[in-house]
């Protein structure tokens, strides 16, 4: 049996408290959404990064309304 589906959505404000590496975010309909998360070092690092520097403004400007 097969359905069709025909949506309209209209999103006036989303807020994403977090995303972590097997993060799923949907909207309107799928048919089966598998998540999977894959972490590979491309790089060949062997120890931890550096810490990072406190910055006082965000990085990415982000509106608020």
């Amino acid at each position: 049996m097969n359905f069709y589906i025909q949506q309209s959505i209209q999103i006036n404000f989303i807020k994403i408290g977090g995303v972590s590496n097997s993060s799923v975010f949907q909207i309107g309909s799928a048919g089966m959404i598998i998540p999977s998360s894959y972490l590979y070092n491309t790089g060949g690092f062997t120890q931890p990064a550096p810490t990072a520097a406190a910055v006082a403004t965000p990085l990415v400007p982000l509106s608020r309304q």
